[in-house]
């Protein structure tokens, strides 16, 4: 599993659940958007159990789920990927302009096309349904502290995607400069903007800046295949 940093975390640096709502000591308030009975049972079990604790509500589709998220208190959304009348895509837009934003978290089948999207979409979490039950629990908690998870299958999938373009990234990492360089590196060991920021002695939107010439020349879409494609050039080895 590869978790993208989000904002900074306090303390150790283990993501830490956090919700908008309750007490201390109880869990974050999730809902889940789903027409399967029997999988919405199987993970509404799996989320109130410990490390999670979640206090649960539930609806069919997301017109029904936008109606609970408008009233309040949610603070992460489990969606089926091809939910109606909207995708799990499509809500993860809307979501994504509240304030505070509400995290999405889709579990799809591995051989789904749509799954590809997802991971250029701003949804928060992308995992198999046949995910590692340790590593989806890691990614829920990754996800409520703020950052994002996408799952390990998925991510062999982006992997071979970029196998078939290295020859010509190879080839555009030469037009890199060495400040890009030794940003992209950072950006491999999963530091985020603003440690790239202190470590360097520059602001965040210069790290911005750079992360955007990265991108274009590197033909990259998003910091996960930044990541990645750091990992696969060898440039986060010691």
């Amino acid at each position: 599993m590869v978790v993208v940093p989000g904002h900074k975390v306090e303390g150790d640096g283990v993501p830490q659940i956090a919700h908008q709502n309750g007490e201390a000591g109880q869990g974050p308030t999730v809902l889940v958007i789903d027409r399967q009975p029997l999988f919405v049972a199987a993970l509404g079990t799996l989320l109130t159990s410990p490390p999670v604790n979640a206090r649960l509500r539930f609806a069919r589709d997301c017109d029904a789920g936008m109606q609970i998220i408008e009233q309040g208190g949610v603070d992460l959304v489990f969606c089926e990927l091809r939910a109606e009348p909207v995708s799990a895509l499509q809500l993860a837009e809307r979501l994504n302009t509240l304030t505070p934003k509400v995290p999405v978290i889709v579990l799809g089948d591995s051989d789904d096309e749509l799954l590809g999207a997802a991971m250029q979409s701003s949804i928060a979490g992308l995992f198999t349904k046949d995910a590692a039950l340790d590593e989806f629990l890691v990614g829920v908690n990754a996800v409520l502290a703020g950052h994002r998870a996408v799952g390990a299958k998925l991510m062999s999938r982006l992997l071979t995607q970029l196998a078939d373009q290295s020859p010509v990234a190879r080839r555009n990492q030469m037009h890199l400069s060495a400040t890009e360089l030794d940003i992209l590196k950072m950006i491999g060991q999963a530091q985020s903007v603003q440690a790239i920021a202190a470590i360097r002695g520059i602001s965040h939107k210069t790290v911005r800046n750079h992360l955007a010439n990265i991108y274009r020349k590197l033909e990259l879409r998003s910091r996960t295949e930044a990541m990645l494609f750091a990992a696969r050039m060898g440039l986060t080895s010691t």
